[in-house]
């Protein structure tokens, strides 16, 4: 291990304990090496002061410890794929990756459940899943690539969450380190179980301020015998949040139920052809799954919710070709908004169902108002809507132009009963804004938590909550 750069301001015997815990070959500390650990999908980046690489609770209880022993502050990474900072090294210290803890410890089938390794991938779980059956509901965009101890940090779920629900709602228990470096086992082994707080779903979306997980036991469910999916297309973005509210009010809940809006479509158009006219302007994406006797009449019931007007056409679906053709739109989204705006800002806003055209009306002034483009999509079937501003950073007043259109974005949202992250977390971007949705009396309380489990304040500090005046 080379020291003569990133870890410069370290003390010697702090470094030397950790390469002890880690291994030599676990532990970087040259700043070309180190950088690649500083920064997460957003447009933030820092430079830790050294890396370690963890493979076991051993490992992460003791380098927990030195961390405290010596006040360095200690930040528990994934595989980086978050977008608001939440992993950024900003003020110094180690980032501690759980990228090679990736074990499927258990499968067990006749209790419907799996523990696994933080550092294991969604798609890896998945694949080890299907062929028997199951599958663990959270599916996020960057499932590929994605670990389940970043799914758990920030309770990212994904699409099928309109039906499956959260993280929260399909993990058992854990096993984590706290910020004092304490051993603990959360939650049960079971479908029910009351006993005690629920440290649990506390420590699911708390972006590692609270503790490292080192282990999750996962609830799983039976894959569905059939699955349908249907693409309808409407005149205007109006009418489409409309069929999202009838849709979700009437007793099928799909398991997905994707939104796009029509500048999103404008930008799919120019980079793919997707067989779609000229007069759409709003599109949904609907999957319905269950028994192979009863999901052709689901369809038919979901259609019929959909039936508004303003519809233009249901497509459906039920070769594996004919699916693909139809998730084509959603699929050249991300791919043309990085054509288009390389650089943006992409919020994770959520609202009621029933006020999603409510949001869609005020997005929709605000984009006059400020000159800002605004293109929308996301999971419309419990009002997880991302609202991306794309503007040119290098331009003073298109960014004071965004600047306002975000203030006002986050304003309305909470007019609307709405929360300002759905699945995408905190971290930094958000921080500053968290006291205008949480009342002071529970802030103070959120922060009585967190010195309770981390009382030096090493894990991921400054991230997730704003500190006390």
């Amino acid at each position: 291990m080379n020291t003569s750069s990133a870890d410069r301001d370290l003390p010697r015997e702090f470094t030397e304990g950790l390469t002890r815990i880690a291994g030599e070959e676990s532990v970087l500390t040259e700043a070309a090496d180190c950088w690649p650990y500083g920064y997460d999908n957003s447009r933030l980046q820092a430079l830790p002061q050294a890396v370690a690489f963890a493979t076991s609770q051993g490992q992460v209880r003791d380098i927990v410890r030195l961390c405290n022993r010596y006040r360095i502050p200690l930040i528990a990474r994934g595989r980086g794929t978050g977008t608001t900072g939440a992993t950024v090294p900003d003020r110094g210290g180690v980032v501690m990756s759980l990228e090679r803890m990736d074990r499927l410890l258990e499968i067990d089938v006749a209790n419907r459940m799996a523990r696994v390794e933080p550092g294991l991938t969604n798609q890896g779980l998945q694949d080890a899943l299907r062929g028997k059956g199951f599958f663990w509901p959270p599916d996020p965009t960057s499932a590929a690539t994605c670990t389940i101890g970043g799914n758990l940090a920030y309770n990212s779920a994904g699409p099928r969450a309109v039906k499956y629900g959260t993280p929260r709602e399909n993990t058992l228990g854990l096993k984590a380190v706290t910020g004092a470096g304490e051993e603990i086992r959360t939650g049960v082994c079971t479908s029910k179980g009351v006993v005690g707080y629920d440290l649990t779903r506390l420590l699911i979306g708390s972006e590692g301020t609270l503790a490292v997980i080192t282990e999750a036991t996962l609830r799983l469910t039976p894959l569905a015998e059939a699955t349908r999916t249907l693409r309808a297309t409407f005149r205007d973005i109006h009418a489409a949040a409309r069929a999202v509210s009838a849709v979700m009010s009437q007793p099928v809940t799909p398991c997905a139920l994707e939104f796009m809006d029509g500048s999103a479509l404008d930008l799919v158009r120019g980079f793919s052809d997707l067989g779609l006219g000229d007069d759409a302007d709003a599109l949904l994406m609907i999957e319905v799954d269950g028994p192979a006797g009863c999901v052709d009449d689901a369809v038919q019931a979901i259609a019929r919710a959909a039936g508004i007007e303003g519809l233009i056409e249901i497509q459906a679906a039920t070769t594996d070709a004919e699916v693909a053709a139809l998730w084509k739109t959603r699929k050249a989204l991300s791919p043309a908004l990085r054509n288009a705006a390389p650089k943006k800002i992409n919020e994770d806003v959520v609202v009621p169902v029933s006020r999603i055209p409510d949001l869609i009306l005020g997005l929709e002034g605000l984009a006059r108002q400020t000159g800002i483009r605004i293109v929308n999509f996301g999971h419309a079937g419990n009002g997880n809507i991302h609202v991306n501003l794309l503007f040119d950073p290098d331009d003073p007043g298109a960014q004071e132009g965004a600047t306002t259109c975000l203030n006002a974005l986050f304003d309305l949202v909470l007019d609307l009963n709405g929360t300002l992250s759905g699945e995408h977390g905190v971290g930094l971007v958000k921080r500053d804004y968290v006291d205008r949705e949480i009342d002071p009396v529970a802030l103070r309380l959120m922060q009585d938590i967190k010195c309770q489990f981390d009382p030096n304040d090493i894990l991921n500090p400054g991230k997730t909550l704003p500190g006390r005046d």
